[in-house]
């Protein structure tokens, strides 16, 4: 069985590791730190990235609030060396959150919540 090994901290062309995602600035487009990305939400029949999973608020990790932004919302800016989505911290008042603790299924019903929230 031949098995190979992904070097996370190697990108080819357009593509990058999860590993390299997560942990990624979030900024609003007039560069305000929004927080940062703690995960990827992947479906699982596509294989496309529907979520970045936004860490935001608490402090040092704890007490943080996680908020789904739809994938396409997000894009990367190489002068900030993160990703950039076309909003301020005061949309993130009555944004889709969660708990680190209580992770809600991503059902449909949850994903159309928060793509409406978004106007998607």
């Amino acid at each position: 069985m031949n098995t190979t090994t992904i070097d996370p901290d190697v990108t080819s062309g357009s593509l990058i590791s999860s590993d390299k995602v997560e942990g990624t600035k979030v900024y609003n487009t007039t560069g305000e730190t929004l927080g940062s990305i703690d995960c990827l939400m992947i479906d699982k029949h596509s294989g496309n990235v529907r979520y970045a999973v936004l860490e935001f608020g608490g402090f040092l990790g704890m007490n943080t609030d996680r908020y789904p932004l739809p994938w396409n919302m997000l894009k990367y800016d190489t002068r900030q060396d993160g990703y950039v989505v076309p909003m301020d911290k005061a949309r993130l008042k009555d944004a889709p959150r969660y708990p680190h603790t209580a992770v809600p299924p991503y059902t449909s019903e949850y994903a159309g919540s928060v793509d409406r929230y978004y106007g998607l």
